[in-house]
């Protein structure tokens, strides 16, 4: 197999930025993205492929300093929620890990999901209704790897309610505001991810995922 160095340089660098990537939180440093770098960010979201071509996602661009206040402090409740149900050593990992950069970042990038882009008749979502969401999630990952190649941060805040977020931003109930993603310039990466670094979880090898043929067949090594 080839060893990274022996990659061609465009090859060797997609892979870089595939494994430099991080969820941002506490290294971000507030500075603006320049219009022309978020240009180039959300067009790499939007290129993303989709289910019957629909391209049913959109993005909500978010500065107002009281919208993401208000949104932190929704994010904040929320977390004590969460850490209401811990106990032991899982309580003191979490005490640890902080869960938002939203007022560090320089803006909030709201994607959502419109199930009714391209109906009635969205190709390829027939037989699996989620397609679309699947789509949304692609373009956030292409978002997130641009942003990346472009010396930004990304932090996907998860700790926040739907119908909170629908009635922050006037978004039409048939909408699903699938992520909160803070974006802004970051300092630096850290080489590991806050999850494992804080104690949370450990990366799984691959071979602990990898089946042949049928699920929960292994090759021998």
């Amino acid at each position: 197999m080839s060893t990274a160095h022996e990659l061609p340089h465009r090859v060797a660098g997609l892979y870089d930025v595939l494994h430099r990537r991080r969820d941002t939180r506490a290294e971000f440093t507030g500075e603006p993205v320049p219009d022309d770098v978020l240009r180039r960010v959300l067009g790499a979201a939007h290129a993303a492929p989709s289910v019957g071509l629909s391209q049913p996602w959109d993005f909500v661009l978010v500065r107002d300093e009281r919208t993401r206040r208000a949104f932190r402090d929704h994010v904040h409740a929320e977390r004590s929620v969460f850490e209401a149900q811990l106990d032991g050593d899982r309580a003191r990992s979490f005490s640890r890990i902080k869960v938002e950069g939203v007022q560090e970042s320089s803006l909030g990038v709201v994607v959502t999901y419109d199930p009714d882009r391209g109906s009635p008749a969205v190709l390829g979502r027939h037989a699996i209704a989620d397609a679309g969401l699947y789509s949304v999630c692609l373009a956030i990952q292409n978002l997130w790897l641009a942003a990346t190649a472009e010396g930004l941060g990304v932090g996907w805040v998860s700790f926040y309610r739907e119908d909170v977020l629908r009635r922050l931003l006037d978004i039409p109930t048939r909408l699903r505001p699938v992520a909160w993603l803070c974006v802004g310039p970051v300092r630096d990466l850290p080489d590991t991810p806050d999850l494992e670094r804080h104690g949370w979880r450990t990366r799984l090898p691959l071979d602990d995922v990898l089946h042949h043929e049928r699920y929960g067949e292994r090759r021998s090594r």
